[in-house]
């Protein structure tokens, strides 16, 4: 009875091994710089998070802060959206609030966001609970 189960037991972990390596068929994951297929990459010039498969794209100028916001592609809608900043840098902490205007959620001034940047957004779109989006400056 012990060999039985120790084979029943064996059998189960050879296939949720086999089943788990299937899940990423596809990706290069040896390859030198390589992506996974839902890795997004910037269309505006900054730093892209995906969180719950919607693109936030943060772009830093020396005009201002602007967060893109994407569904699959296409552009989200941010009437009557917002987002509340924090931005980390050594010691220094700032916060800032961005809203709708054109194509993003935006923020005008002067912003020191060196690389390294830590930055996290309470995103809140109409209709939707507020979602915090994590950053990186580069």
């Amino acid at each position: 009875m012990k060999i039985a189960s120790f084979l029943a037991v064996s059998a189960l972990a050879l296939s949720i091994n086999a089943q788990a390596a299937d899940d990423h068929k596809g990706h290069a994951h040896d390859a030198k710089g390589a992506e996974h297929a839902h890795e997004v990459k910037p269309q505006h010039g900054g730093v892209v998070s995906v969180v719950k498969d919607v693109n936030y794209e943060l772009v830093t100028s020396p005009e201002g802060i602007a967060l893109y916001v994407s569904d699959h592609g296409k552009a989200s809608d941010l009437t009557g959206g917002s987002a509340k900043l924090t931005l980390l840098s050594g010691t220094k902490k700032t916060e800032t609030t961005l809203v709708p205007a054109k194509d993003a959620l935006r923020a005008q001034g002067a912003f020191n966001v060196p690389a390294g940047t830590k930055v996290v957004a309470q995103v809140t779109l109409k209709g939707q609970a507020a979602q915090p989006v994590r950053f990186t400056t580069k």
